[in-house]
């Protein structure tokens, strides 16, 4: 009974996470992390001792060996999610359904579904959102969440499942929900969209998910201010106004799955991360979930990202204190 108690405090607390699908590559390619004082760390205890709580983490279908564009297999995903679990982590599961990235420029079939019919796709989509979550359950894990997709205000698993055929994509997106509680039905069920303060587009997505019918629990949001080139001053408001109005007008708990600023600008991205945070808790009746960073720990050096949060001396960046709160 205290073991169900414990679950049950844990799901009502505020998520505070960050997707860290990079770090084994990093690790495995020499990336030393240090703490805020200096001191050789586990990234992820670093990440903790932040404050974050959570941890998500993408799947890709047949990836290459690609260090960042790569990786993130089955078997991959289980052993992060086992390490993060280890260490009190809530799990977040993001299925791209593609072999690489999936998100708003492009959704490509793996390859190995390639010349299958829709059928077929439905299957697929069935087949491998519950082999991966059967073999998280297996190794001990039952991720909080789990995401239909990446970024998908144009569909996924393109042309069969695009927005021009929502028929189509409702069924691919209830077939994921399907396999998914099929594994265990207290997982929650995410279906997530870019550009989170865009009011008109989430409005005009989620018209057509009740349209067809398609189940799931939570609304994801993307909310990047580099990425409209305007800053979070000028847009936070209609962030924090399409959380409240979501919430309330599909009944449905909301949540920033994806959140970065420029590592340049430590002050500007706190700011930013402390706002964010700020406009999700206020949606009412606790439906605002919680708030993820997207690969904070990658290094520009290693990654390439500048919208990561971490120093090129391995130290988190001060921005990141904002998860304290």
């Amino acid at each position: 009974m205290v073991g169900l108690q414990a679950a049950s405090a844990q799901q009502s607390t505020f998520a505070k996470g960050a997707d860290v699908s990079w770090l084994p590559q990093m690790e495995a390619s020499g990336v030393q992390f240090k703490d805020e004082k200096g001191n050789p760390k586990d990234c992820l205890q670093i990440l903790k001792e932040l404050g974050m709580n959570s941890i998500r983490l993408r799947v890709f279908v047949n990836p290459n060996d690609d260090k960042a564009s790569g990786h993130c297999s089955k078997e991959e995903t289980v052993q992060m999610a086992v390490r993060a679990q280890k260490l009190g982590f809530r799990v977040m599961i993001d299925f791209h359904y593609s072999d690489s990235w999936a998100d708003p420029a492009k959704q490509n079939k793996p390859k190995a579904w390639e010349n299958h019919s829709f059928p077929e796709l439905l299957n697929d989509v069935y087949t491998h959102t519950f082999e991966v979550l059967s073999a998280l359950k297996k190794a001990g894990v039952t991720p909080e969440w789990v995401q239909i997709g990446n970024e998908i205000p144009g569909g996924l698993l393109w042309p069969d499942g695009c927005t021009h055929n929502w028929k189509q994509l409702g069924q691919l997106l209830n077939k994921g929900y399907d396999a998914t509680k099929a594994v265990d039905p207290k997982i929650k069920v995410i279906v997530h969209v870019d550009e989170g303060n865009n009011i008109d587009k989430f409005n005009a997505f989620f018209d057509h998910v009740t349209q067809e019918n398609v189940r799931y629990d939570v609304i994801g949001l993307s909310y990047y201010p580099f990425w409209i080139k305007k800053d979070y001053t000028e847009t936070i408001a209609d962030l924090e106004t399409n959380l409240i109005n979501l919430s309330k007008k599909y009944n449905k708990e909301v949540m920033v799955v994806e959140v970065g600023g420029e590592v340049s600008k430590v002050e500007n991205t706190y700011k930013l991360l402390e706002a964010t945070i700020n406009a999700v808790r206020k949606v009412p009746n606790n439906k605002g979930l919680g708030v993820m960073y997207w690969e904070p720990q990658g290094i520009e050096s290693w990654s390439h990202y500048s919208l990561n949060a971490w120093l090129e001396n391995g130290q988190p960046s001060p921005a990141l204190q904002a998860f304290k709160k």
